[in-house]
């Protein structure tokens, strides 16, 4: 937003704006305009639905500087789980204070839910879901729901249950609307729903909303009993937030989101000590490399190849690796495929091998005049390649196996294996067949 916008902001006109509009403005603005912004929402009942809308660590830091009596009354007016999530950002003396400070139904709630860990259905399920008696008829339902629509969160669909809150069935409000009024909801509920267990990790609850294609789903218990729903913008939210960790694990950035107009000693502070790391990894490449100086100051044109075979194995390796941690992700294959996975890696290797071998044997036999050198770079770039695609393509199945994240590792790894194995076989093929080269 232009700065020449920010002392005139009209609270009545931000009003009319949807609050993720609002959100948006809230994070352009200085901390202390944002703030006081927020404080002239707040008097007309409208701080609650922007907070909920930004991430969770922005909403804190905003949160924290409001007078406490204001932010607990902001907070009541949050949708549950968007509280939950604010809170999980604040320290825990601070929540403690709120919590003591907020109605005891409220607490209560707050309470139950912060039970539940992040990354799962619990952890990312609202309360506030609109429950029917099976003996209800469809005007009483209707009746019903027309009562209670302000106090639900979202109303997808209507959930029969018993009066141990068991879930008996679920019912569209398509199916509610066009039904007889007299007719018994027990005779239009759906017996055969799809559900998701509390404990269900939030991954596999994004690819059940995207497999099934729910605006919101059920979460149970392990007695079949309704504690809430997950709805279609939380999910986003996960999609989001888990894309964003992807990324930039793969890029070697496990220590949280790097921005980019972050402080410079932000982002070093979190990029710095994998680089670290991969100095170290790197160094066995190095290694290896001092083990053929003979060679190399023999034939010292062999050099010249050695940054163009580490590179495209380090390419091959990356190309592999990418399509298996996306299958992995998205539910595609997990370690029962692994077999046909390295079948399918071993004839990608060979068949591309092949034609890039060819392609190099014969730029390096036209460029430096031997064509027994174009044959050794030819042998040794097929070779790589068959192994990088293997390599890329099986680290991640084990890393998973063993509990480590594949995204983080696995890129680093395979690049250094594809090096070793790149640079391993040209100067061993140059060295054994040196008196021909010389």
């Amino acid at each position: 937003m232009p700065e020449d916008e920010t002392p005139t902001l009209d609270v009545h006109e931000l009003l009319r704006r949807h609050p993720a509009d609002v959100a948006e403005i809230l994070l352009a603005l200085e901390e202390e305009e944002a703030v006081e912004l927020l404080r002239r929402l707040y008097k007309r009942r409208a701080a609650a639905a922007p907070l909920g809308e930004m991430d969770p660590e922005e909403a804190a830091r905003l949160f924290a500087e409001l007078n406490r009596d204001d932010a607990v009354k902001i907070l009541s007016h949050m949708e549950p789980d968007d509280a939950v999530d604010l809170l999980a950002e604040l320290p825990a003396h601070t929540v403690q204070d709120i919590l003591a400070r907020l109605e005891t139904r409220q607490a209560k709630t707050l309470r139950e839910l912060m039970v539940y860990p992040p990354d799962t259905a619990g952890g990312l399920m609202s309360t506030e879901v609109v429950t029917l008696p099976g003996d209800m008829t469809v005007q009483e339902a209707i009746d019903y729901l027309r009562r209670v629509a302000e106090e639900a969160e979202t109303i997808y669909y209507a959930y029969v249950v018993d009066k141990d809150r068991k879930l008996l069935g679920v019912l569209s409000l398509r199916e509610l609307v066009l039904a007889r009024p007299e007719a018994p909801i027990r005779n239009l509920m759906q017996t055969e729903f799809v559900y998701l267990p509390v404990a269900m990790d939030v991954e596999e609850v994004a690819r059940m909303f995207d497999k099934y294609n729910y605006m919101a789903l059920p979460v149970l218990d392990d007695a079949g009993a309704l504690l809430g729903i997950v709805t279609i913008d939380d999910v986003l939210d996960v999609i989001r937030q888990e894309t964003t960790e992807d990324v930039l694990r793969l890029g070697g950035i496990p220590a949280g989101e790097d921005q980019p107009l972050d402080p410079p000693q932000t982002s070093v502070r979190k990029r710095l000590p994998w680089l670290m790391v991969l100095v170290l990894l790197n160094m066995t490449v190095a290694t290896l490399v001092s083990r053929f100086q003979g060679t190399i100051a023999q034939i010292a044109f062999v050099a010249s190849l050695m940054p163009l075979i580490a590179d495209m194995s380090g390419n091959a390796a990356s190309q592999a690796l990418s399509v298996a941690i996306r299958g992995m992700a998205l539910g595609l294959v997990d370690w029962r495929n692994l077999p046909w996975v390295v079948w399918k890696e071993v004839r990608v290797g060979l068949l591309a091998g092949l034609a890039l071998g060819a392609e190099i044997g014969l730029i390096a036999a036209v460029m430096w005049h031997r064509p027994f050198f174009g044959l050794v770079a030819g042998l040794a770039l097929a070779g790589t390649t068959v192994g990088a695609c293997l390599t890329g393509g099986t680290l991640p199945f084990f890393f998973k196996r063993v509990g480590i994240d594949p995204a983080m590792v696995s890129g680093p790894i395979a690049t250094t294996i594809g090096d070793l194995i790149g640079i391993g076989l040209f100067l061993g093929l140059a060295t054994a067949f040196i008196h021909r080269l010389a």
